[in-house]
């Protein structure tokens, strides 16, 4: 699964990037130790209303995807993630995967090895890895978004309405697979506009824009990052005896 990320890049690179029309409100911050409910950047495609044609925008949303139909908006901690194999099935999530897809994205992401068994009553003792393009470019992560109305607040509140989000996952590649099983989804630059296109929902086409299709790499960071409050650059930073742990998989 992707559970915790990170991203840096600012709004400038990301709009000249992803091709940008309009940045929606103020986006968050550079963050170290993306985790779930903090807001991150997204991209995604909405119709504009004064020229009634579609309009590329990157915009704050929360995440973890709460759906239309929810009665309760704390289920969002628990929809971090969608699988690819049942995206489009899901009741959570099979509306948004038809109409309301983005791309979220990200200078790389965690994910835990277990390099100790379990104690008994415990767990096992994890090292955390940060996992990126090997050339440093941006991952574009597969994602959907929801617009969830929050029935205690008036029409004018401006927090009448929630974004949120949800990060696809698939079966991790071979050597990213040694760490975790799950790995995010990502889409290739030729193929970003397509599944940013709300006009395209046949599952078939869909499934065929995403992949891989770069080379990651992977290093062991500080355990720093298992905690929230922790937030810097310094999380990314390899460790000084990374050739130690876990026995060179890469």
């Amino acid at each position: 699964m992707c559970g915790r990320y990170a991203h840096w890049t600012g709004e400038t690179r990301l709009v000249s990037e992803f091709g940008i029309d309009k940045v929606m409100d103020e986006l968050p911050g550079p963050d170290y130790n993306v985790a779930p409910t903090d807001e991150v950047p997204a991209v995604l495609v909405r119709t504009d209303r004064e020229t009634g044609e579609p309009q590329r925008r990157l915009a704050p949303l929360r995440w973890g995807l709460v759906p239309s139909w929810a009665k309760d908006p704390k289920i969002g901690a628990r929809m971090i993630n969608a699988r690819v194999e049942t995206v489009a099935e899901k009741p959570a999530f099979r509306k948004a995967f038809a109409t309301r897809r983005c791309l979220l994205p990200a200078d790389g992401y965690y994910e835990w090895y277990a390099t100790e068994p379990a104690r008994p009553g415990g767990k096992p003792g994890k090292q955390p890895f940060f996992v990126r393009n090997a050339d440093h470019s941006l991952l574009a992560m597969a994602g959907l978004y929801e617009f969830w109305r929050d029935p205690s607040r008036a029409d004018d509140d401006p927090q009448a309405w929630l974004r949120t989000c949800t990060v696809i996952t698939t079966t991790a590649t071979d050597a990213v697979g040694q760490i975790h099983d799950r790995m995010p989804l990502l889409v290739a630059p030729e193929n970003r506009g397509r599944w940013l296109d709300p006009a395209i929902s046949e599952p078939a086409e869909l499934l065929d824009l995403i992949g891989v299709g770069t080379e990651l790499e992977a290093y062991a960071v500080s355990r720093a990052v298992g905690n929230v409050a922790n937030n810097g650059p310094e999380l990314v930073e390899p460790l000084p005896d990374a050739d130690d742990a876990p026995e060179r998989l890469f």
